[in-house]
């Protein structure tokens, strides 16, 4: 099984930076990461029009790179997050944790045996298509697998303690906008309300050895929540990136052509 990167980094101290695949399904999107540094991509498929095909793509050519693969799945179910894993994802992200029990359900899912209760398949893509001594690959793979929890409501918020303690979870990750959202302060990211909040996440995952998790969408976010303790970071999105140099391109051209 291929290591887990963005895992590796985290013992060591060292905070991966990612990005979020968001559009682009396109076959040269996982070497331009590649070339620009990026040590984990987050495939989004709670948000997008990605299919279980599109994500299977996307995953095998990220696993031909150092890039460690995570998909956002839509919501908790079985389904999603073991075929995801099965795919040859190396972790899962999950929106909206609200409680222990939907902790324990993400990791009942993602885990084999005796973390959790994932069905076992052996050669398939998750095994890099080779066969594997069946014992030592669950156990590498309980280690190697990671999960995140996104935190995004007040719920979460009140329930961040027994979310973290959680046997198996990985990371508590701060849903920005949907927290606002929740919180009635949407779209507020310097109300104090906002920031207490997400101080109170990284101050929880630190306490329990968790890490903590954000995407600013700019340089200058990122700094402050750097700042803050965030030690997980997922640099913006591909439309968004695209967006913002195109966007800037074509302001300069017509500037100089009147």
């Amino acid at each position: 099984m291929k290591p887990n990167r963005m895992k590796q980094l985290l013992a060591q101290g060292i905070v991966p930076v990612g990005h979020m695949i968001a559009e682009f399904n396109t076959r040269g999107l996982a070497q331009i990461l590649d070339v620009a540094g990026v040590d984990f991509a987050v495939i989004d498929t709670e948000h997008t029009g990605f299919s279980t095909s599109d994500v299977a793509d996307m995953v095998a050519w990220l696993l031909a790179t150092p890039i460690t693969p995570i998909v956002r799945v839509p919501q908790i179910a079985y389904h999603l997050i073991a075929r995801t894993l099965d795919l040859g994802a190396l972790g899962v992200m999950v929106p909206d944790v609200k409680n222990a029990h939907e902790a324990r359900e993400i990791v009942a899912a993602a885990k084999y045996a005796p973390l959790g209760q994932r069905g076992v398949i052996l050669g398939n893509a998750n095994t890099g298509f080779q066969q594997v001594d069946p014992a030592g690959f669950l156990a590498s793979a309980n280690d190697n697998t990671a999960i995140i929890c996104q935190i995004e409501s007040q719920e979460g918020l009140d329930n961040l303690e027994e979310i973290a303690a959680t046997p198996g979870i990985d990371a508590l990750w701060v849903g920005h906008t949907d927290l606002t959202h929740s919180l009635g302060i949407v779209g507020q990211y310097q109300h104090p309300r906002f920031l207490e909040a997400i101080r109170g996440v990284v101050n929880t995952a630190r306490r329990h050895g968790l890490a903590a998790g954000a995407q600013p969408g700019n340089l200058e976010q990122a700094r402050e929540w750097l700042g803050m303790g965030f030690n997980l970071i997922s640099f913006s999105s591909d439309r968004a990136i695209y967006l913002a140099a195109l966007g800037a391109g074509i302001k300069g051209l017509r500037e100089m052509t009147g």
